[in-house]
């Protein structure tokens, strides 16, 4: 496994400081899922409130897991280093792959969804044939642009989209708790019945998709300035402020709101804010929530050029992947990757290709599960944060199962997809050069 690459000319004025790094982390949390997730956990009461806290847990776990692993193995660069430290190259570069596509397909939904919302501002985005998809691809290599010009650029625009997407959430906590104080609106009471296992955890699935992405400082521990400190922190930091930022927003819209319209309403955040603020502010949420969508996507984008990047310096992937221009950026892997997704997004605008996308996409959904469960096994094996290791395997299970076994034995088929690729990479290497590769 080897260590992190050097700083290329210009890229130490590049890194990444500790609130460009909880920026990355909450940015790439908070996408399009908060501003239509309430709709969801509406039918499920306060089975969804317990199901949060059982989230934030495992989420909180998994993070704790990450921090302490980047910490105790200071060389490995990422969460496919701790595996690789733990059991081999093979099984590093198994889990770096399934989750190099899910982050593919993540950013291709994420600028889908950013064309959704704007399309409310411009009908004609979702009318013309073809056009939604040519959009969205535009808005990919904006994002692209803002990462080439290097990783403190990115940084900075994660904070300024960051800042703007936190300012309805923050909204709805004070609405929510104004109207509590004053009597205007009051949370259902507690379920006579009691709490359903099974209703808890069919919610929990849901939430779960909310929190996805706290691994992402971790994977930008090339391009931080002291990494052993401000990864960690990022996030801790990063994890437990969207948790808690969800749990107040999602509990506040779905409990106060009337269960009617919590639940058929296709936009419940805007609908919680026109019934108890502004009928005209609900109309400036679609805004914020393609802002949202747009700050995510640069984020992703970034994981999408630093992910390969981390694995060719591991010798998982081909050397060219590895290599940084001036500033540290990845151009090869970073414009590579914006080609694939590109490629994704054309599926997904034709007819007939669609339903392969959607397999793709369900196929690759799973794989950050097998990312926190391995990663959580690794620090097991390392002896490192194991009371948290141990919660956070057992909560990766749990989570896997909830996710079905047809998506989480699908996506160990798309693992074994990648192994052509590996041989590929093995050969090449040794044709030319002594192989490192340890399996």
């Amino acid at each position: 496994m080897g260590d992190a690459p050097p700083p290329a000319r210009g890229e130490e004025a590049q890194l990444l400081s500790l609130p460009m790094c909880i920026a990355l982390v909450m940015g790439n949390m908070i996408g399009s899922g908060v501003f239509l997730l309430p709709a969801s956990l509406a039918p499920f009461g306060w089975n969804a409130v317990l199901a949060w806290g059982v989230t934030i847990s495992g989420a909180m776990a998994l993070a704790m897991v990450l921090a302490r692993l980047t910490q105790a193995v200071p060389g490995a660069t990422g969460p496919t280093g701790f595996v690789s430290a733990a059991f081999g190259g093979v099984a590093g570069f198994l889990i770096g792959w399934v989750y190099w596509v899910s982050i593919w397909t993540a950013v291709v939904t994420i600028a889908v969804a950013a064309i959704s919302y704007l399309s409310s501002f411009a009908p004609a985005l979702g009318a013309v044939p073809f056009l939604p998809a040519f959009a969205a691809m535009a808005l990919l290599w904006m994002a692209t642009a803002i990462n080439l010009r290097g990783a403190r650029s990115a940084g900075q625009f994660q904070l300024v989209t960051l800042v703007i997407k936190l300012m309805p959430l923050l909204l709805v906590i004070i609405i929510a708790a104004a109207l509590i104080v004053q009597g205007k609106a009051t949370p259902p009471p507690l379920p006579a019945e009691g709490f359903s296992f099974t209703q808890v955890n069919a919610a929990a699935a849901m939430t779960l998709w909310a929190l996805l992405g706290f691994e992402c400082a971790s994977l930008a521990a090339a391009k931080t300035r002291n990494p052993a400190v401000t990864i960690p922190r990022a996030t801790i930091i990063g994890t437990a402020a969207t948790g808690l930022l969800y749990l107040f927003v999602c509990s506040a819209i779905a409990l106060l709101l009337p269960p009617e319209i919590a639940i058929n309403s296709p936009a419940p955040f805007a609908a919680f804010v026109e019934m108890f603020w502004s009928p005209t502010a609900g109309s400036f949420i679609a805004l914020f929530a393609a802002i949202s969508c747009i700050g995510a996507l640069n984020g992703w984008v970034m994981m999408q050029g630093e992910l390969p990047r981390t694995m060719a310096a591991q010798g998982l992937l081909p050397r060219w992947l590895e290599q940084a221009d001036a500033n540290g950026t990845p151009r090869q892997a970073l414009i590579m990757s914006s080609i694939v997704a590109s490629i994704l997004l054309l599926m997904n605008a034709t007819k007939g290709m669609k339903p392969l996308f959607e397999f793709l996409l369900l196929l690759s959904t799973s794989a950050t599960l097998w990312l926190y469960l391995a990663c959580a096994l690794a620090a097991i094996k390392l002896r490192v944060a194991l009371p948290f290791a141990i919660f956070g395997a057992i909560y990766a299970l749990y989570t896997l199962w909830g996710a079905g076994w047809t998506a989480s034995g699908l996506s160990l088929a798309l693992m074994a997809m990648g192994l052509p690729i590996l041989w590929w990479t093995k050969r090449a290497q040794a044709s030319t050069s002594p192989w490192s590769f340890r399996a």
